[in-house]
């Protein structure tokens, strides 16, 4: 189980080199959503990711100097609602892994719809209209995503709402109550797309995430789909891929 926990909890950053050290984050309060987020940058346009389960936003701040950014560019990093597996790192909805976890890998969740994934996604939906209006942006600008849990939140945002996005990011997913996520694909019909796993995954399946790759281009969304040869982490191959990516988004 300690193991197991581990390798969700990983958000494994890419082994790069950078010449500098991520710039100092300001802590901001979104009293609207009621989620506390990390932020770097000073631009209107914001990226906005989640973190994994049993993780911390502060692990991403080594991306804000490996992702090639614009200065029109605002990382935000927020925090998960709920404590992590035995009180480590937060989490955006808790996980009963004793009773879900036989082997070494989560169940199929594609029929179900755990308690707190709702509320996790209201509450990104309404955070949000908070950086938005807040930076003076606009809606349509936003960059959404995130690593493991923090993906399924990010497409349960996605695919069940009418929230503008310019992209949406997946990394390391699976897919949550496949049937309301079908029904939400016509209207993101053109939504850029970019999607990642390990073929190696032990903690969620790379083949259910292959297979919505496929079901989303098939949808009419624009998937890039980065397979690549490793476990539940984000490795340098991602982050170039994504950083080509967010380069040509509008």
């Amino acid at each position: 189980m300690g193991a197991l926990i581990s390798r969700i909890a990983a958000l494994a950053l890419a082994a790069l080199v950078v010449a500098r050290s991520p710039p100092d984050p300001a802590s901001v309060g979104n009293p609207a959503s009621g989620l506390r987020t990390i932020e770097v940058g000073t631009g209107g346009r914001p990226v906005l990711l989640l973190h994994g389960y049993s993780s911390a936003p502060a692990e991403w701040l080594p991306f804000t100097v490996t992702l090639m950014s614009g200065t029109d560019t605002r990382f935000v990093f927020p925090e998960g609602m709920t404590k992590g597996a035995r009180g480590t790192g937060r989490a955006w909805w808790p996980l009963d892994l004793s009773s879900h976890v036989s082997g070494t890998g989560l169940p199929d969740l594609t029929r179900t719809r755990p308690q707190g994934l709702a509320d996790a996604a209201a509450r990104v939906r309404t955070l949000l209209g908070e950086v938005t209006t807040r930076l003076g942006g606009r809606r349509e600008d936003l960059v959404l995503g995130g690593f493991s849990q923090g993906a399924m939140v990010s497409a349960e945002v996605a695919f069940r709402s009418d929230v503008p996005l310019r992209a949406l990011v997946l990394l390391s997913p699976t897919v949550i109550d496949e049937p309301s996520w079908r029904q939400g694909l016509s209207a993101r019909r053109g939504l850029r797309v970019f999607v990642a796993h390990g073929r190696q995954d032990d903690v969620l399946s790379f083949a259910l995430t292959s297979r919505w790759a496929e079901t989303m281009r098939t949808a009419g969304l624009d998937v890039t789909w980065v397979p690549f040869d490793g476990k539940h982490e984000i490795p340098s191959s991602v982050v170039e891929a994504l950083n080509a990516f967010l380069g040509k988004a509008p």
